[in-house]
Order: C-alpha cells, then sequence, then structure tokens
C-alpha cells in the first residue's frame, strides 16, 4: 500500500470534511426554502378555499343553477390570474373555473376541501400554478451545485497551502535531523519560535541529543581507558616473551620471565572481568537476584578474607557489626564484591599501623554501613569523580590499580536500591557509608536502580 504525507492526508481529509458539510448545508438551504415556499402557497390556497366556501353558502340561498354559476364565476374572476377551481355536490352539481378547463396537470398545486350545505356534502378543490416556485428551486439548485465544487476547490488549495506553511517547521527539522550524524552530535535541531507542540517535541528532541553526546562521549573515554589499561599489560606480556626468546637462558629465567607473563594476565584478565560486570549493570542484563540475607555475615566473611592482607601491612581490622540482625534484600556475592572494593580502599590509603573501622547501623528503616580509615584521605575536587571508571587522582596513579574499584562498588549499590555517601577531609580520614532499605522496608526488586549519592 502506498504511503501518503501528512500534508495530502490532512489535505484530503479537509477536502472530504468541507465537501460533505457543504453539501448538507446546501440540501438544508434547498429543502429549507422548498418548505417555505410551499407552505405559502397551501395558505394562500387555504385562504382562496375559505372564502369561496363562504361565498358559495350565501349564495346558494338565493339562487340556484345556472344563476348560482353566473355568481361563482363572477367571484372566480377576482382570484388571481391562473387559479383553478373545481366544485362538485352529491346531487350533480359540478362547477369549473375556468369553463371548460381541463384537470390541473404537473406544475400545479391543488388544495381538496370537503364540506356541507343545506344539508348536502360538496368537494372543493382549489389550485394554483407553482412554475414560478419550481424555477426559483431550480435556479437555486443550480446555483449551489455549480459554487459549491468550486469553492471546495478554492478551499483545497487554500487548505494544501495551508498544511505546508504549518508542516514547514517538520520539514525544517527533519531536514537538520538528517544532517546530525556521530561525527556531529553536538550540533541541535532548530526550534521554531511558536511556543507549541512542534518547538516543544525540538526541544526534547535536542535534549535526547544531548544525552546521547553525552553517552557517546563517555563510551568514547572508556573505550580509550579501557585500551591504554590493556596496552600495558598486553605490552609487558609482549617485551617478557621476547626477551626470554631472544636467546638461551637458564630455567629459573624462564620461570620468573613466565611468573611474570602469568601476573600480567591475571591482570588483563580482572580488568576484563571488571569492564564485563560494569557494562551488564549498566544495560541492566545482569543476572542478580536478590535474597533475604544479614550484611553482618557477608562483612563477617570479607573481613576474615583479607585479615591476612591487612597483617602484612600492619593494618588493624575494627568490625562493630552489632548483636541485631542487619536484613536487607541483597545478592550475596555482589555484595561480597562491593564491600571488598570499599575495605580494600579503607586499607590501601590507611596509614600504617593505623586502624580501619567497619561498623554496622540499623534505624529508621534502614541499614548502615561503614568503613573509616585515617590516612591520606581524599582531596575535595577529586570526591565528586572517585566512581567514574578509570579515574584516578595523583597519589593513587602508582598503586597498580587500573580505576574501577569504586565504579564497580557505585554500580552494585545502585543495582541494589543503595546509596554510597563519601566523607573525607585529605591527610586526616575518609569515610565511605552505604545505605540500604532494610528488609522490612525493602521494595520489590527492579531493573532500575537508584543513582548513588556522593558528598563532601
Amino acid at each position: 500500500m502506498r504511503t501518503r504525507s501528512i500534508r495530502f492526508r490532512l489535505t484530503a481529509w479537509y477536502a472530504a470534511i468541507l465537501t460533505a458539510a457543504l453539501t448538507l448545508f446546501g440540501a438544508l438551504i434547498w429543502l429549507s426554502l422548498r418548505h417555505r415556499l410551499v407552505s405559502e402557497i397551501d395558505r394562500d390556497l387555504d385562504g382562496r378555499a375559505s372564502r369561496f366556501e363562504k361565498y358559495f353558502r350565501s349564495e346558494s340561498k338565493e339562487a340556484a343553477g345556472a344563476s348560482l354559476k353566473d355568481e361563482l364565476e363572477e367571484f372566480c374572476q377576482a382570484l388571481p390570474p391562473a387559479s383553478y377551481i373545481y366544485l362538485s355536490g352529491a346531487n350533480g352539481f359540478v362547477f369549473r373555473y375556468p369553463p371548460g378547463a381541463p384537470a390541473p396537470a404537473a406544475g400545479f398545486r391543488v388544495f381538496e376541501r370537503p364540506f356541507n350545505s343545506s344539508g348536502e356534502a360538496f368537494t372543493l378543490e382549489v389550485g394554483a400554478p407553482i412554475a414560478d416556485v419550481l424555477h426559483t428551486l431550480d435556479l437555486l439548485g443550480l446555483l449551489l451545485w455549480s459554487l459549491i465544487p468550486a469553492v471546495i476547490a478554492i478551499a483545497t488549495l487554500g487548505g494544501a497551502w495551508l498544511s505546508r506553511r504549518a508542516l514547514k517547521p517538520v520539514h525544517d527539522i527533519t531536514a537538520s535531523a538528517l544532517t546530525i550524524s556521530i561525527e556531529n552530535l553536538s550540533d541541535r535541531l532548530p526550534v521554531p519560535a511558536t511556543g507549541d507542540e512542534l518547538a516543544r517535541l525540538t526541544e526534547v528532541l535536542n535534549t535526547m541529543l544531548a544525552r546521547l553526546e553525552t553517552a557517546v562521549k563517555t563510551l568514547s573515554q572508556f573505550v580509550a581507558d579501557a585500551s591504554h589499561e590493556l596496552r600495558t599489560p598486553l605490552a609487558v606480556i609482549r617485551t617478557t616473551a621476547e626477551l626470554a626468546l631472544r636467546r638461551a637462558r637458564a630455567p629459573e629465567t624462564y620461570r620468573e620471565s613466565l611468573q611474570e607473563i602469568a601476573g600480567e594476565t591475571e591482570r588483563m584478565i580482572l580488568l576484563v572481568e571488571d569492564l564485563l560486570l560494569l557494562a551488564r549493570n549498566q544495560t541492566g542484563t545482569a543476572e542478580m537476584p536478590l535474597d533475604p540475607l544479614d550484611v553482618r555475615e557477608v562483612l563477617a566473611d570479607v573481613c576474615a578474607e583479607v585479615r591476612k592482607l591487612a597483617e602484612l601491612r600492619q593494618i588493624r581490622i575494627q568490625p562493630s557489626l552489632g548483636n541485631e540482625p542487619a536484613l536487607i534484600s541483597g545478592n550475596r556475592l555482589a555484595l561480597h564484591r562491593l564491600f571488598l572494593v570499599l575495605l580494600d580502599n579503607a586499607m590501601k590509603y590507611s596509614r600504617n599501623g593505623g586502624d580501619v573501622f567497619v561498623a554496622v547501623d540499623c534505624g529508621e528503616g534502614r541499614v548502615s554501613v561503614s568503613f573509616e580509615d585515617f590516612g591520606a584521605g581524599i582531596n575535595a575536587a577529586d570526591v565528586p569523580h572517585i566512581f567514574e571508571r578509570f579515574y584516578r587522582a595523583d597519589r593513587a596513579r602508582t598503586d597498580g590499580g587500573h580505576g574501577l574499584g569504586l565504579s564497580l562498588a557505585d554500580s552494585i549499590a545502585r543495582a541494589h536500591r543503595a546509596t554510597i555517601e563519601v566523607r573525607s577531609t585529605e591527610g586526616a580520614w575518609t569515610k565511605f557509608r552505604v545505605s540500604f532499605a532494610s528488609r522490612e522496608a525493602s521494595p520489590k526488586p527492579a531493573n532500575q536502580a537508584t543513582k548513588a549519592g556522593v558528598t563532601l
């Protein structure tokens, strides 16, 4: 089926509706005028019949036969020209005017009236020509049916022009949209200065383009950062392998080279896994069933897992998990990863011999988990960016990480409808606080997570 443009459809519908309206209007005018003219003739004929009947009653008392007919003919001569009178009685009395005139044919309006006079029944027919009325109606019909098509044609042309003018902003928007591609996403559609629906639609499209531009820039930066992070371990692996193959070496040297390659490979695997997890969480495709659990159990496992590493770094982990259950709806493996990232981050930037406090706090329908360290702290300028992928402050550039840990933490928190709050004083302390809805107040799991909050 061939598609039609909006302009064509608007013009066609306008022409169809206008045709129907004008046709109905013309028909109503013609019928109204016909009814009015015929009604006036009928009233006139009724008046003639009444006057003739009254005259006949008075004259029939004094005259009869030919004398009565002469009186009636004299009366009829005073009627309008071309009037027709026919009177017949039960006793055979017949009067016709004009004398010898045939019965009225087409083009006459006849009014019939029965009455009684002197105990005898009579039937009176009064007629008048309606040729003038029919001629007037024919002229009106001809005028209407000749003018209506002309009016429709003119109106259709005007409607086509108006629809073209009204849809011109749509044409301009379409033409501008066709010029926008991935290379010039910063361009915007021209907003008509009309303040109507098209202007609002254009503003919405520009807002969408702005979001797309931001998303593309973020994706480009993400790809660039990921490529940069992958380039380093690949370069190390290649260089180590080339050096090992350049000449014969002792078995221990080969073992050291293989260990270095294995370490860099493991670093690449962790980086790729983190990238995949971030991508799945962002697109909502990650399978993360939420079940009732006690966050104290997850925290206890995480603290036990890093205790030996903490001892190597001469850092004391001080857990305060409380005695009351801290129930939430969560995914145990994901929360283990979230708490491990935050605890490892606290240990990483805590001063040697320092303490890291891990606490659980329940109240007002919320369960909060906090990680507090006393060490380098976070610069105020870095706080708004610490959850961005691959972001690393100057002091963290040589710590061996790839800058995805806090991004993962933020992604997991949002998947649990949780918020992360950061408070820090540079050179003194840092505290991360993750707040969940308690099991009693937890909503049903949803695909869309809330944005984690960051404050200083």
